[in-house]
Order: C-alpha cells, then structure tokens, then sequence
C-alpha cells in the first residue's frame, strides 16, 4: 500500500492544527499527498508544489469528492452521494449501531446496506476488500498529474480557510439532508436522515414543551389552595 494512501484513509480531520492553535479557523481540512498527513489552509504555503487533496465534513463523516479521488484510484463500485450537487465518496465506513439483519446488497467488508450495484460504502472498505483477497493494489490505483491536485484548483476554499461550501454543508448537517444516487441507511433513511422525519421530532417536542409548561402551575396551584384551607383533626377520644 502507497504510504499517502494508508495515511489517507487513517488520517484525523478536522481537528485543531497544531501548528496554528491561535490562528482562526484552524482546521485540518486537506491532505497532503507528497507529506501523508493532514494540513489546514495556513499551512499550504509550507507545502509547495505537493499534491494536495480537499476533505469535506457531512454528518460527523470525512468525504472527498469523486472527481478528485478518481484522478488517484479506482472508486468503482463504491457506493457514491451527492452533496450540493457535487459526487462525493466517504473515507471510511460509518459507525453502525448493529449488525445489519436485512437481506440484499450490503457491503463486502462491512455488511452496510447499499444500493445496487455497489459493492462497497467507503473507500476504506474497497482497499481491505482488495488486501483481504490477496491481490495487488496497483491494479487500482492511478498514476497521477500532480498539477492537477494543486491548492489552486480548491472549489471554494481560500487561504483563510472560508469554505462556503463547506458552511452549506453544516447546514445540511444539521437538517438532515442528504440527496444523491444512494441511500444512506436505505429504508431506514426517512427515519435518520430525511428533512421530514427531523422536523417531527421537532413538532413533537414543542408539543411537550406546551403540556409542561401548563402542568406545573398546576401543581403549584393545587398546593397553595390546601395550604389556605382550615385543618382537619380528628375528634378527642
């Protein structure tokens, strides 16, 4: 295995860069390719002339875009989604709470559900599948331009590290959406992801805010009216 590939797939993004802790907006969000390890927008100008590669966030998941990732690897089979309208394929398999019990397509390494006629759900899944069946990785990988994975060539991403494509993304995040040629969870979708499903959990939870917020004044209500009444004894035997 290519050493930027192992590092690609292992690699931690998204978390504070530790060679500008006091620069704003600090995030690891890139890869280097030449270096096989994860940089943020300040540090680009240290890496001069080295393939880079941009990595996205949607729902706590590291994602490069397809167009991007198919200039170094084979990604065939490997289940992709669209995100703003662009393609784009996850790092690694998504943490699943149990074991699928659905019958169907599922993921050779993993046993995610997928869509026909994918095999895999993350590019990760594709590599171990390709190790664990004993064959040679260099019949999916690419040789590469490195001129064509210059900073330059970003979509949306500037030296200060304002990505807006990157904020629609968190928007995105947040509502739940997700569109594209797969389902993320395939029935269970409506129910995880779809803007609907959001938006009930969010009706209903209003709804129990109202019936509390008319429970308790009754209780305090209640009190006050035994507290005013006369006590009752007992009669003296």
């Amino acid at each position: 295995m290519p050493g930027w590939l192992g590092a690609l797939v292992e690699e931690s993004f998204f978390v504070g860069c530790g060679s500008h802790e006091k620069r704003r907006k600090n995030e690891k969000n890139i890869f280097c390719l030449g270096c096989c390890t994860s940089i943020c927008t300040h540090c680009v100008p240290a890496h001069p002339s080295h393939p880079l590669l941009q990595v996205r966030r949607y729902v706590y998941n590291d994602v490069v875009r397809l167009d991007d990732l198919e200039k170094l690897i084979d990604c065939s089979f490997v289940q992709p989604y669209t995100i703003n309208s662009a393609k784009v394929v996850f790092l690694k398999p998504r943490p699943q709470s149990r074991p699928s019990k659905v019958s169907g397509n599922t993921c050779l390494t993993c046993d995610r559900i997928l869509q026909e006629p994918f095999h895999f759900c993350s590019l990760s899944c594709k590599v171990d599948h390709v190790l664990l069946q004993g064959e040679d990785l260099s019949s999916i990988l690419f040789r590469f331009d490195e001129s064509e994975l210059a900073f330059s060539h970003f979509e949306n991403l500037r030296m200060d590290n304002s990505d807006p494509l990157d904020d629609e993304d968190e928007d995105e995040d947040e509502d739940g959406q997700i569109t594209g040629s797969a389902v993320l969870e395939g029935p269970m979708q409506s129910k995880v992801g779809s803007p609907s499903g959001h938006g009930g959990k969010g009706s209903s939870g209003t709804k129990k805010n109202k019936s509390n917020a008319g429970f308790f004044p009754q209780i305090v209500l209640s009190l006050n009216n035994r507290r005013k009444g006369a006590p009752h004894r007992s009669p003296l035997s």
